[in-house]
Order: structure tokens, then C-alpha cells, then sequence
């Protein structure tokens, strides 16, 4: 039976979101989690390198790799077209957004080596997604991951002024409130689950 790409995308977005059920995309969302602003902006980032790296890495795969019987090579082709498609883009922000360039530093370079980048070309692949069911499971991702780090930057924010034990500042208290809204999100799982 073949899911729907609406179901897909719903499902990219909230009951297998990328980063609270997989943990995939963990240290750019650890780290530039701390200001909405910068968060909503890799976020975006994120989203439009997952929607089109996919829909690139569905088109190599199926028309290159698989036709010439190359399909192990996919991690490395992958890898190459994420990191050609991620210089792309930091190039058009540092033109046409240089605030969101330099708030963004080195995180918007390691967008490349974003294992959520790469885990959602992987899942393309091996839960055998048309290209529809690929653009959508990429774009729902990618906003599934900005949704997350935007949480988590309103959060984060509001922990600022809260009364955290010293061990657990910073890294620490995140990756228990990331764990929480994991299990936020699971409560959605009954909706609508992808394999």
C-alpha cells in the first residue's frame, strides 16, 4: 500500500520528526538553539536544503545510480550534492542576507555535514518514496527541524531567567528539554506514523 504524500508530510513534521524521534541534526540544534531569530534562520536553511538535496538525491539515484547498478556509491554522491548545494546556498545568504550570514557564522558551512540533511535522503531511498512522496517527506522534515529549534530558542530563552542547577546549565538542560519535547511529540504518534 502506498502512503499518501499529504500523510508523508504531516508525518515528517510531527510524529517522525527528523530531530525528536531519530535525534538526527542534534548539534547545530544544541547549538545555535539559544536566539529564535538565528533558529528560525538556519531553520529555513535547513528546510530549503532538505527539500531540494532530496529531490536531487532522488533524481542521481534513480536515474543515474540505479540504471548504471551503482547504488552503493549513494553515501558518497549524497554527500558530494548536499555539500555542492549547501555552498550554493551560503553563498546567495551571504549576498542577498548578510545579517542572517553573520549571525549564522560557522553553522550555516556545517548545514553540509547536518546528519538530518543526510538521514532524510537515506530514508528516501530505503522506505522507497516516489519523487512526490521525497519532495514532501524532505520539505515536512525541514520544517519539523525548524519547528523544533524554534521550541526550542522560545524555551531556552525563557530558561534565561530560570533557577537551573549549575551542572545542568547550558547543553546539559537542553538535551532534557529536547528529551521532553520528544515525548510531547510522541503523543501525536497515534495519528499517523511513517516507516
Amino acid at each position: 500500500m502506498e502512503i499518501n504524500p499529504v500523510v508523508i508530510l504531516f508525518a515528517a513534521i510531527f510524529t517522525n520528526n527528523i530531530i525528536l524521534t531519530n535525534f538526527l541534526g542534534m548539534c547545530s540544534f544544541i547549538a545555535v538553539s539559544s536566539e529564535i531569530k538565528t533558529s528560525l534562520g538556519l531553520g529555513q536553511a535547513v528546510t530549503f536544503v532538505l527539500t531540494f538535496t532530496t529531490v536531487l538525491n532522488y533524481v542521481i539515484y534513480h536515474h543515474v545510480l540505479e540504471p548504471l547498478g551503482l547504488e552503493s556509491f549513494r553515501f558518497i554522491v549524497f554527500i558530494i550534492t548536499i555539500a555542492a548545494f549547501v555552498q550554493l546556498v551560503e553563498m546567495i545568504v551571504e549576498r542577498y542576507l548578510p545579517n542572517l550570514y553573520y549571525a549564522l557564522g560557522i553553522f550555516l558551512p556545517l548545514i553540509t555535514v547536518n546528519c538530518a540533511i543526510l538521514g532524510v535522503s537515506l530514508f528516501m531511498v530505503i522506505r522507497e518514496y516516489n519523487m512526490l512522496q521525497s519532495l514532501l517527506f524532505g520539505f515536512g522534515s525541514g520544517v519539523g527541524w525548524t519547528l523544533a529549534i524554534v521550541a526550542m530558542a522560545g524555551i531556552r530563552k525563557r530558561l534565561k531567567y530560570a533557577k537551573v542547577p549549575k551542572g545542568l546549565e547550558g547543553p546539559g538542560i537542553t538535551i532534557i528539554v529536547t528529551g521532553l519535547m520528544a515525548l510531547a511529540f510522541i503523543g501525536f504518534s497515534g495519528i499517523v506514523q511513517i516507516q
